[in-house]
């Protein structure tokens, strides 16, 4: 399926030069002068190689005809994370490399979407937004201002992230799975 190039974003799966790409990030810059475009970084989904690419707005690319469908995660070990399809009971292991860092936002029974393509399972998708408990945080630089600061902290699960700075540890917060940003403080 053909997309505007400005409708790419992390996240998708794309065809491009013979291959398929996970769209890690994408920024929209508009030049003084000249047209508009959009700065993509991609990882390849065969070669595990990564590509920064600029479209034009006025570009289509493809997007890759993927088939989701929806597992909650059971349990992992050393290297793989294992889920099971709801509605027939399917049960399905998948490398940690292919989940990456996300597998450690992975608890029991959270529902994920697995991205398949010839059946064969390319990404998984956890749900947009995670709520979280902060193990530790480092301390306030003074003089920073309350507005533009963050500082880092460290999540349960080993992740780190960066959090304003009146968020303390033992507290819950959501986080974005997609970019590892601080949304909210859940009260």
């Amino acid at each position: 399926m053909k997309i505007n190039a400005n409708e790419i974003k992390a996240g998708m799966i794309i065809e491009h030069k013979n291959d398929y790409w996970n769209v890690l990030k994408t920024q929209h810059v508009k030049p003084g002068k000249g047209g508009a475009f959009n700065q993509v970084e991609l990882k390849s989904l065969i070669k595990g190689t990564k590509l920064n690419e600029r479209f034009r707005s006025s570009e289509t690319v493809e997007k890759a005809e993927l088939n989701e469908k929806k597992f909650n995660f059971l349990y992992a070990d050393e290297e793989n994370c294992f889920f099971m399809e709801n509605k027939n009971f399917e049960q399905i292991s998948l490398p940690k490399k292919l989940i990456q860092e996300k597998y450690k936002f992975l608890t029991e029974n959270l529902e994920v979407t697995i991205c398949f393509m010839d059946e064969k399972p390319i990404s998984v998708e956890l749900p947009k937004n995670l709520e979280c408990i902060i193990d530790s945080t480092e301390a306030v630089v003074k003089g920073q201002t309350a507005s533009s600061s963050y500082k880092p902290a460290k999540l349960q699960n080993g992740i780190s992230v960066m959090v304003p700075p009146f968020i303390e540890p033992g507290e819950k917060i959501i986080i974005d799975t997609r970019n590892l940003e601080y949304v909210k403080k859940v009260n």
